[in-house]
């Protein structure tokens, strides 16, 4: 074979290569659909910015939410806590009061019984520690001795009359009262004044009897001898 025919043979193998199908545009399967446009990316980024700009406005507002509600339940345990210790120190304190009363009429009544200084001293010393404890958790005694009465810190138990002090004014203290902190814990038991004493009234002068007439009281029995005369 020359070379013409060998030329002739590879045309005809890159013709069949490139024959179309059967049954291609006469009849055949319709041709592929052109390719969908693409948007432009300025176009896909907008709706991909909204929603991450929603969805960043709802964790803001949740997480200031969040730190709210911590914040008033950080405030709640703290008064909780704050009233419980409170509540726990008055109570306390309400349990000495009578203790401290006792003691002070103690003292009082060894006193006056003329027991040794020395032990009195002991007491005192024993009495100015317990109210010096009592003081650095709050406790202040309420004196009302010689004040003015003050219905807010003061229970008037007694009125009586006064030369050397004024209407109103504390005349005896017969219980202390005392205070935790700015409360009051329990007022001072006070006898007012009620002011100087009036004077009595004079006494009205007594009546004079009436003189008797000449020849004795009205209506007297004769006497024996002017009974035998007669």
């Amino acid at each position: 074979m020359g070379r013409p025919a060998r030329m002739v043979q590879r045309m005809k193998k890159h013709t069949k290569k490139e024959s179309p199908p059967a049954g291609g545009t006469d009849g055949g399967t319709p041709p592929e659909a052109p390719p969908a446009a693409v948007p432009p990316p300025e176009m896909a980024a907008a709706p991909a910015a909204e929603t991450a700009a929603d969805e960043f406005a709802v964790l803001k507002d949740r997480h200031l939410r969040l730190q709210a509600d911590f914040d008033n339940f950080r405030k709640r345990t703290t008064r909780e806590r704050h009233d419980a210790h409170r509540q726990a120190i008055e109570g306390l304190m309400q349990e000495m009061l009578p203790v401290l009363d006792h003691f002070e009429l103690g003292l009082k009544s060894a006193s006056a019984q003329g027991l040794p200084e020395g032990l009195l001293d002991g007491f005192r010393l024993v009495w100015e520690q317990l109210n010096g404890v009592l003081r650095r958790f709050g406790l202040s005694p309420v004196d009302a001795q010689g004040q003015p009465f003050d219905p807010h810190r003061h229970e008037s138990v007694a009125l009586v009359p006064s030369d050397r002090h004024a209407r109103d004014a504390v005349v005896e203290q017969t219980r202390r009262g005392y205070a935790l902190g700015p409360r009051l814990l329990r007022p001072a038991q006070v006898v007012l004044s009620s002011g100087p004493r009036e004077p009595a009234p004079p006494e009205a002068p007594a009546a004079a009897a009436p003189a008797d007439p000449p020849g004795g009281p009205a209506g007297a029995a004769p006497s024996g001898t002017e009974a035998g005369h007669a």
